[in-house]
């Protein structure tokens, strides 16, 4: 063990689609060190084996743990010990309980990647302190979650929190979750080349052709951000956020996405006492879930 071992500590877990993110952290939230580790998604369980490797540099460099929390994509299980549902990728996630596989004499809670990501920006990020926020995460398809009056809701199953399948039009084509018209098929990374008519192979060549003063990219990307705005204000009006937190890959267009969709909020906001609902940036990047997840274990472990 290094001489230099500190515990207790924190370790968080972000499971992604190719590589495994984590951080080790204080109980106040600071930082000791971070991971990043690429697996191979089609090799079976690699991606269980980098977590399994990964603690074990982490105990070489810092001692035990002092409790470990894991964040995935899916949705996890109802004891919170494992993702039950993950269809179509990373085979061998669905079931697989994290606390046993890993050897932990500490119980190891495991929640939804974008749900982790709410909370860790709610202890250290963008809306560090807030009790009441909503969280985009706009990028090959839209994720979310939601924190009311300080508690995270997963819901009755677990799926809380998606916000990419809003209907906003009933007349649309259904998404991958059989929803017509959905703000995912909307904005999300996965269709620009359909909804751009073959122009735009990414939506960040979508937003430097509006730029440069392209006007038939200028309509597509307003109409785009016109059904976020709609999405959002029905946000404001069901969970009453005080921030709505915008995450992703989508989310670095910067003025390009916040100074229009502002000025769609400030037209179709509702606000009875005068307030609006602020629209932020998220702060902690690709370290959000690994700090969710480290956050979450402490919390629900006491």
């Amino acid at each position: 063990m290094d001489s230099s071992a500190i515990s207790p500590y924190l370790l968080g877990i972000d499971l992604g689609g190719s590589s495994v993110k984590a951080v080790a952290v204080t109980h106040l939230g600071d930082r000791l060190h971070e991971w990043n580790r690429p697996f191979d998604p089609d090799r079976s369980l690699h991606f269980a084996e980098t977590i399994r490797q990964l603690l074990r540099e982490a105990s070489d460099r810092l001692g035990p743990p002092a409790r470990i929390g894991l964040s995935a994509p899916g949705l996890p299980a109802s004891d919170g010990r494992s993702i039950a549902v993950m269809p179509g990728r990373l085979a061998g996630l669905e079931d697989l309980c994290w606390t046993t596989y890993l050897g932990s004499p500490t119980e190891i809670p495991v929640l939804n990647d974008a749900q982790a990501a709410l909370l860790g920006e709610t202890w250290l990020g963008a809306a560090r302190g807030s009790q009441n926020v909503a969280l985009l995460t706009l990028g090959t398809g839209v994720g979310g979650a939601a924190m009311v009056d300080g508690r995270l809701l997963q819901g009755h199953s677990g799926k809380a929190g998606h916000f990419g399948h809003l209907s906003l039009n009933p007349e649309g084509s259904p998404d991958i979750c059989g929803t017509p018209g959905s703000l995912e098929d909307a904005i999300g990374n996965h269709n620009i080349v359909a909804r751009s008519l073959g122009r735009f192979p990414t939506t960040h060549a979508l937003v430097a052709a509006v730029a440069s003063g392209d006007e038939s990219a200028a309509l597509i990307w307003s109409r785009s951000l016109r059904t976020l705005a709609a999405a959002i204000v029905s946000l404001t009006n069901i969970l009453d956020p005080e921030i709505v937190l915008i995450g992703g890959g989508i989310a670095s267009a910067g003025p390009a996405l916040f100074e229009p969709l502002q000025h769609l909020l400030d037209a179709w906001e509702w606000r009875p006492t005068g307030v609006a609902t602020r629209i932020r940036p998220t702060q902690l990047g690709d370290l959000a879930g690994a700090y969710g997840a480290a956050r979450h274990a402490a919390l629900a472990l006491g």
